[in-house]
């Protein structure tokens, strides 16, 4: 899967209002987080994940791993927030944040 730049640049637009659905600390990616994070993905297809971790490798080692685990892919990474798309395989138009967006 991947995005085009106009995809890119359209969903950055979107996540502006967005706010962190999701937050990995301390623990890591536990399995309670794939799983929220997977979810989040099948309703709103793009979100905001925060990474409250000091460390920047470790960050973006986590936010790679993340994505891979979700099958999700990187659309813009700022500070500790991460946003994230994954098409959905049937999107809901009221809770897809690209369709709500869209007006379909």
């Amino acid at each position: 899967m991947s995005i085009t730049s106009e995809q890119r640049k359209h969903f950055r637009t979107l996540g502006h209002k967005l706010n962190p659905l999701v937050t990995v600390a301390g623990k890591g990616l536990t399995e309670n987080i794939q799983l929220e994070v997977d979810r989040a993905l099948e309703d709103h297809e793009l979100i905001k994940v925060k990474f409250s971790i000091a460390d920047r490798e470790i960050k973006k080692q986590l936010i790679r791993e993340l994505c891979k685990v979700v099958e999700a892919e990187i659309v813009q990474e700022i500070g500790h927030i991460v946003l994230i798309y994954r098409p959905s395989l049937e999107a809901n138009p009221k809770l897809s944040n690209i369709l709500r967006a869209t007006g379909q």
